[in-house]
């Protein structure tokens, strides 16, 4: 009996040892195949908000911040090339808790350190305006670097100075950040217009005058749905994830999703902890109002240690989590509208999620994704084909409108 029972032992052993070299077969197997993808088709990411680590974190200092080699947080050419980055929009984020006149400067300040930033690394970054100007960067191995806008507060409320913008080089804007604004409610405060006012839809008119790419991250529902009722062109959500998976207001409601894909647009899901995980988002319910106040990346740590010494450690979110939001948005809204929005912002430990740690991590995520099933056609419009159709919308309508209408000279006042 003795001699049986050792026998049996080692024969569920073996199994066991069995089943994890198989696991960790395939799984060496789907990486492989991932980055054998993502050489022809990268990652063109739609959220970045390293301009604003560099201000916050290293007082302006875009050329003494780097980022050739492994640098702090989450954020540097070697690990973008390690995670097969093949385009970035960098994010020239500011707080929409500053004043009219705190914001316009801020954002000019944030236009100036990314557009330093890339041009400190010719030889891996390289400038981005148009659809061809991308396909060029990535042609030649570099890093195509687009500029988006996030929260229109910091156009403060002239269509003169969105124009100026776009001039400088930034190719979206996000209508609102945390706060509702003079024209269009955020999904993170009070709603006080219902959505769009009518200088708000003006706005988004202009933007698809000016071939600026109108981002709904952020923006309440309401919000959403005025601007799908107005825009011309494709919409993009840089940074949001599925509210059916994680009921977060900053995230997308199915109804809206399918909206997205009648517009032709894109959203492209983003790796925050709360906005993937239903645990995580309850952890912080309160948390929002505290960050809603920050004017500074100061401000919000401490707002973020204060709450967590009242409501202890938060739960982990998980890679898997983020695969589940890419497959809902691509179940409701298509294949065809999906992409990748990672939001690394220099968050550390917890406020990171456990698989994608920082930008080399894109590939794990690609190779969970054919474990799920999906196929190289539909992986290739994930990682960028689906962005790329948008931004080439945005551009042919831009053209077609500017042959028979002139900038508008709409002021917010006579609204």
């Amino acid at each position: 009996m003795r001699k049986i029972n050792v026998i049996r032992h080692a024969t569920i052993f073996s199994l066991l040892i069995f089943t994890q070299f198989s696991c960790s077969f395939a799984e060496e197997s789907n990486l492989h195949r991932a980055k054998e993808l993502l050489k022809t088709s990268p990652i063109i990411d739609g959220h970045n908000d390293l301009p604003w680590v560099i201000r916050s974190k290293f007082n302006h200092d875009a050329e003494g911040h780097d980022i050739s080699v492994r640098a702090e947080f989450d954020t540097d050419i070697p690990r973008l090339k390690a995670g097969m980055v093949g385009a970035q929009f960098w994010s020239v984020y500011v707080p929409s808790s500053l004043s009219p006149v705190e914001a316009a400067r801020a954002q000019l300040e944030q236009i100036d350190i990314a557009r330093r930033m890339i041009l400190q690394y010719p030889n891996d970054l390289s400038f981005a305006l148009t659809v061809e100007d991308i396909n060029k960067a990535i042609s030649q191995n570099r890093i195509a670097s687009m500029l988006g806008i996030e929260g229109g507060h910091s156009i403060v409320n002239s269509l003169g100075v969105l124009r100026s913008y776009y001039d400088l080089g930034v190719r979206y804007m996000t209508l609102t950040h945390y706060h509702t604004i003079d024209w269009a409610d955020s999904a993170t405060d009070t709603a006080k217009h219902d959505g769009l006012t009518d200088f708000g839809e003006e706005v988004v008119r202009e933007m698809n005058r000016l071939g600026m790419i109108i981002d709904l991250s952020h923006v309440s529902p309401a919000t959403m749905n005025d601007a799908l009722d107005v825009s011309k062109s494709p919409v993009m959500y840089s940074h949001s994830s599925a509210k059916a998976l994680t009921a977060h207001p900053r995230n997308v409601p199915d109804d809206v999703l399918k909206r997205v894909a009648k517009n032709n647009g894109v959203v492209m899901v983003t790796f925050i902890p709360p906005f993937v995980s239903e645990k995580r988002r309850e952890w912080e319910v309160g948390k929002v109002e505290l960050i809603k106040k920050a004017k500074t990346d100061q401000d919000m740590e401490a707002a973020g240690v204060a709450y967590r010494k009242e409501h202890g450690i938060p739960p982990l979110a998980y890679l898997s989590e983020v695969a589940d939001h890419i497959d809902h948005v691509a179940k409701v809204a298509g294949f065809d509208h999906v992409g990748i929005g990672g939001d690394y912002y220099g968050q550390q430990g917890d406020d990171l999620v456990v698989g994608l740690e920082d930008v080399s991590k894109y590939p794990h995520l690609i190779a969970e994704l054919m474990k799920r099933g999906w196929t190289d056609e539909n992986l290739v419009k994930l990682t960028g084909k689906n962005i790329l159709r948008v931004f080439s919308d945005v551009e042919k309508m831009s053209a077609k409108l500017k042959e028979s209408q002139t900038p508008s000279l709409v002021k917010f006042e006579e609204w």
